[in-house]
């Protein structure tokens, strides 16, 4: 039997880190960010507490960790023009369905509507990663406002197939949701203010 020795030997920190990531993650879910303590997630990972505020330093430090959410959107510049709206369905559908674990999603979606940090890390999700891509489009001026119509599509439907995982909305297949949703993103990158 041959030793793979190309590869390192996993650290413990590094081990450590994850634990308490997905402790954090869990403990997020269910309680929130306002609820859920440094203490339990500690236990969840089964370490003492004083090693969360080593490796993130606060609670807040652990949940933007934790909640680190990077879309990858598709560069749209080098795309078909008509393509735009299905590009972006399709990378939706990817991040929620292909992605073996979308808790960091259902975390933030759930608790945004009564959490100000959870509120927060939207916000900078959209500035930092969404109004870019819109920018590429249409008027520069009205790139807010056709950012956040893209953004209350796509989280509506996300709120309603994978949160409140409503029958109509769960049965639609990924065909189904291109052809509804990609013709109003389509619209929202590319029209003009009124």
């Amino acid at each position: 039997m041959s030793i793979d020795t190309d590869q390192p030997p996993a650290r413990r920190s590094d081990a450590t880190r994850a634990a308490i990531l997905e402790a954090a993650r869990a403990r997020f879910a269910a309680e929130g960010f306002r609820k859920a303590t440094i203490r339990a997630i500690a236990a969840d990972a089964a370490i003492d507490p004083s090693m969360v505020m080593r490796y993130f330093g606060s609670k807040d430090g652990l949940f933007a960790a934790a909640v680190d959410v990077r879309l990858e959107l598709p560069d749209l510049a080098s795309a078909e023009p008509s393509s735009l709206g299905e590009l972006l369905v399709r990378r939706f559908l990817a991040i929620w369905e292909d992605q073996p674990d979308n808790k960091v999603l259902v975390i933030l979606l759930r608790s945004s509507i009564t959490d100000e940090t959870v509120s927060e890390r939207f916000r900078q999700i959209f500035t930092e990663q969404v109004l870019p891509a819109v920018l590429r489009f249409g008027d520069p001026a009205d790139a807010q406002r056709r950012g956040g119509l893209i953004v209350t599509q796509m989280l509506g439907l996300a709120l309603c197939r994978y949160v409140l995982e409503l029958p109509p909305v769960v049965g639609l297949t990924r065909d189904q949701i291109i052809a509804d949703i990609a013709p109003t993103l389509q619209r929202y990158l590319t029209s003009s203010p009124s």
